[in-house]
């Protein structure tokens, strides 16, 4: 009995070393720490913005909700004020089809906005506020249709009241969007609340 023990101790002793992390001289290198918070730009992004211009803002989407980036528009002096929405509503929907720049793409930053969509002022019938879209509306991503949401009603395109009305092409009908929390939180399974709109 007394060999028995004598013999169990080194072998205990060894399996309960083994499960210690020993220190070791060996370095290591699993590259550098990460540079940025995810969604988090350390100062402005000169480079996605004009030098001149109306400053705007553009909700894109970093990791699976809408954030705020600053943006500038350019709007010829002594533009009237119908025209004036019609080309900042232009120059929001152009940043958002944009490529994000290289600091925004490093912090996670995405678009699904598609390029060459176009924007033009009311119809005849419509009301003074409305936008109609060079696509319908209901053809976007949810994703790409919150980002404009969020986007334009909240910008000097619209009425400031967190909304804005959208039409596809022609004499499509029209609908009051919302931009909500719900939506900015979760664009891609909420779609922006909305309402049908009358003539003017």
């Amino acid at each position: 009995m007394t060999v028995r023990r004598v013999v169990a101790l080194p072998l205990l002793g060894a399996l309960l070393t083994g499960c210690g992390i020993r220190a070791t001289e060996v370095p290591t290198d699993f590259g550098a720490a990460p540079s940025r918070v995810p969604c988090s730009l350390t100062g402005p992004d000169l480079s996605a913005q004009s030098s001149r211009g109306v400053p705007v803002q553009v909700f894109l989407l970093c990791g699976a909700s809408l954030v705020a980036v600053d943006r500038s528009v350019r709007v010829p002096e002594g533009t009237p004020d119908a025209r004036r929405r019609v080309i900042v509503a232009q120059g929001l929907l152009d940043q958002l089809a944009s490529s994000p720049s290289a600091a925004e793409r490093s912090a996670g930053y995405t678009t699904y906005v598609p390029g060459g969509l176009a924007v033009s002022g009311p119809g005849p019938k419509d009301p003074e506020d409305a936008l109609r879209l060079s696509a319908a509306p209901s053809r976007l991503t949810s994703y790409a249709l919150a980002q404009l949401v969020c986007t334009l009603s909240d910008s000097a395109a619209t009425e400031g009241d967190g909304s804005v009305i959208l039409g596809g092409p022609e004499k499509g009908p029209l609908r009051r969007y919302e931009c909500t929390d719900e939506v900015r939180e979760h664009p891609g399974s909420t779609q922006p609340p909305s309402s049908g709109v009358t003539g003017a």
